[in-house]
């Protein structure tokens, strides 16, 4: 199979901004088991504006764009340094791809685009992709990593999108606010009725929310892929994922 996992800012760092070390480990080493088994595995991380606060030591996330822009440079790094030192404890090489709005929408630079995946995944290695928020504005922005998520995925045929945040999947409500909300364990098609069950932002440390995942979902549904939300505090939970157990919600793609 191929696998796109999304991570989000709230599965990668404490509300502080600062890394959550513990997250990280068992991911990639989860990751990595998951390719040792056979899986071609690119990964979608969020986080780097969130690690560039803990870096700087900010209180809270920027509002300023330039601001944005600064910590996500310094929060690249640190986000990327980890992820090679990780991975390179289980023998896998990773590549990282920054990307912006024009390079999904232009079709020259979406086609470059696919081909350095697809030979990326022939050598074996594990990409890790996210927007290149240190220059991306309004204008050049994909906006958020659910979407790039399913960018990603569609673009290159992948069977399985996985977004894993700090929500169990989709409820009737927003389980925040109304306690007895039920979780909706399949959605076959995205209507009216299930975006009026998108709650409100995400973390304050991220930018997503369940009106993202869900516009991410009918992307990869409308191209025949899979889609997952499911709560990442556990990265062990991929593996129940792939035996096919009932986790989270699961968006069946259109065959």
């Amino acid at each position: 199979m191929r696998i796109v996992v999304k991570v989000g800012t709230s599965t990668l760092a404490h509300p502080t901004g600062h890394l959550n070390i513990r997250h990280m480990e068992s991911l990639c080493k989860v990751l990595a088991d998951i390719k040792n088994a056979g899986h071609a595995v690119i990964l979608v991380s969020s986080g780097a504006i969130g690690m560039g606060m803990g870096k700087l030591s900010l209180r809270e996330r920027p509002k300023t764009l330039v601001g944005k822009q600064a910590a996500a440079a310094v929060g690249q790094c640190e986000l990327m340094y980890t992820y090679d030192k990780l991975f390179s404890e289980y023998n896998h090489v990773i590549a990282q791809i920054l990307l912006t709005g024009a390079d999904v929408r232009d079709p020259e630079r979406r086609e470059n685009f696919t081909g350095t995946m697809e030979h990326l995944l022939e050598m074996g290695v594990l990409p890790v992709i996210n927007e290149n928020d240190t220059v991306s504005t309004e204008e050049l922005g994909i906006g958020d990593n659910d979407t790039l998520g399913a960018i990603v995925a569609t673009s290159i045929h992948a069977d399985l999108l996985v977004l894993l945040s700090d929500i169990d999947g989709l409820f009737t409500d927003d389980p925040r606010v109304v306690p007895d909300a039920k979780l909706m364990p399949e959605v076959h098609e995205i209507t009216e009725e299930i975006m009026a069950h998108a709650g409100g932002k995400g973390s304050a440390i991220g930018t997503g929310g369940m009106a993202t995942k869900l516009t991410a979902a009918k992307m990869v549904m409308e191209a025949g892929g899979d889609m997952i939300i499911a709560n990442g505090r556990d990265p062990a939970i991929l593996y129940d994922l792939l035996d096919g157990k009932a986790i989270g919600t699961r968006f069946i793609g259109k065959k």
